[in-house]
């Protein structure tokens, strides 16, 4: 699908809002680019504040003085959180998408500097569990807000810088937090990451300018189950969320299982596998800026089949690795990289879904993501267990395969502007 010079969120949405004439090119609006960049960096002390318990649960748990599945119980709690953004994406259509975007950092803010003024395990329970909602509640709504007021013809751009805050995490985050655990104790992380979300929190006020409420299809006095019921009526939206879940599960079901394939394979470290783990992250940094730079000029569409192709030529390829660990380095790269592409240019894609239920449809995608997520987690070790690398990779291209075509079938004769009922 090419890309197009008018903007259809702007002509249906006028009425809703109005920032800086959002129908100019969003590379000629400085201010704009001022309020993805705020935005940006929030989601970076967001998800460092998601991921950082896994590589230090150690350090946590002897600062707590609480055993280490302990804290792996925190982790699951704060993982948890992400199927409960699919009960918050209806709130940001109905009540504005900065709103939503204010509660996740207030929730991160006071979940963050609560485990660091109060170092007791229940407190510590409920600091994770608030930093994980904060996480969930604003993921939806900023990949609304960037739906509503940046135009089609540049959201890939407009994604994929967001979408850098994710491999930002695993790159500057979590060294910034062992850096902060070394110097300053355990539990410095815990105030550094709060204060971050409380200037995040009045940044975003001073930027954004105040929510209007939107006049949507899928508001009115029925709730919350009669919006589902619709949004999940429609073809394209069945599509994108069992898209989101298959994928999901193709990536878990190898991600859990690589690390064990390096070190049975190869005889690798941990050290080693940590330096595999560093190029998982530049892929994935480089595949998010991929999609800025590439994904609008070649069509979102393309874009995200493009991508799922080459992961899928890559799953196929590992049983041909034998022994060459470059080999198998630069397809865990590539495959990574182009898995990165392919989603983030989805997320782009599908903002322009339903305009009138953007959070609503984004918060559906992430908590499909997440139930794939476990699925894939929970499968990934038995399947490699039982038929190694070649059975894992296979499997994951399957599913991968699999989503390629139910968004294929979700998409057929849609186009971006064109509202219609299937």
């Amino acid at each position: 699908m090419s890309t197009h010079g008018d903007d259809p969120v702007t002509l249906r949405t006028s009425n809703i809002h109005s920032i800086d004439n959002p129908t100019n090119s969003s590379d000629q609006n400085p201010r704009l680019k001022l309020q993805i960049g705020a935005a940006t960096l929030c989601r970076l002390t967001l998800n460092t504040a998601r991921r950082f318990a896994y590589p230090f649960a150690p350090s946590i748990s002897q600062g707590l003085g609480v055993p280490l599945f302990a804290v792996t119980s925190l982790i699951a709690i704060n993982q948890g959180t992400g199927l409960l953004g699919l009960f918050f994406g209806p709130f940001g259509d109905r009540l504005g998408y900065r709103r939503m975007m204010l509660v996740g950092l207030a929730a991160l803010s006071i979940g963050m500097l609560a485990g660091g003024f109060i170092p007791i395990y229940t407190v510590t329970i409920a600091s994770f569990f608030l930093a994980g909602l904060g996480k969930s509640v604003y993921d939806p709504a900023i990949q609304a807000l960037v739906g509503l007021r940046v135009p089609y013809s540049r959201r890939g751009w407009a994604i994929g810088i967001i979408e850098m805050s994710w491999a930002g995490s695993s790159l500057l985050g979590i060294p910034a937090i062992g850096f902060l655990l070394n110097h300053a104790g355990w539990r410095a992380p815990f105030f550094v990451l709060g204060a971050l979300g409380v200037v995040g929190f009045f940044a975003l006020i001073a930027l954004l300018p105040a929510d209007k409420k939107p006049d949507g299809y899928f508001h009115g006095p029925s709730g919350f189950l009669r919006s589902w019921v619709m949004l999940l009526r429609k073809r394209r939206a069945l599509g994108a969320v069992t898209y989101s879940f298959l994928l999901s599960v193709a990536y878990d079901n190898f991600f859990v299982a690589y690390g064990l394939w390096l070190e049975h394979a190869f005889n690798l470290g941990v050290t080693a596998i940590g330096v595999a783990t560093i190029t998982i992250g530049v892929a994935e940094l480089l595949g998010e800026g991929l999609t800025a730079t590439l994904a609008d000029r070649v069509g979102l569409f393309r874009s995200v089949f493009s991508g799922i192709i080459v992961s899928s030529l890559c799953f196929l390829s590992f049983p041909f690795v034998g022994n060459n660990l470059v080999f198998g380095l630069v397809l865990i790269f590539f495959l990574f990289l182009s898995l990165e592409f392919a989603i983030v240019s989805s997320m782009s894609l599908f903002t322009e879904f339903f305009p009138e239920s953007r959070a609503s449809m984004m918060s559906a995608f992430f908590a499909a993501a997440s139930l794939g997520r476990v699925l894939g987690a929970m499968i990934g070790i038995p399947i490699w267990a039982f038929s190694g690398i070649s059975g894992t990779t296979g499997v994951s291209a399957l599913f991968l395969l699999g989503s390629m075509g139910i968004l294929g079938w979700g998409v057929r004769g849609w186009k971006p502007g064109k509202e219609q009922r299937a």
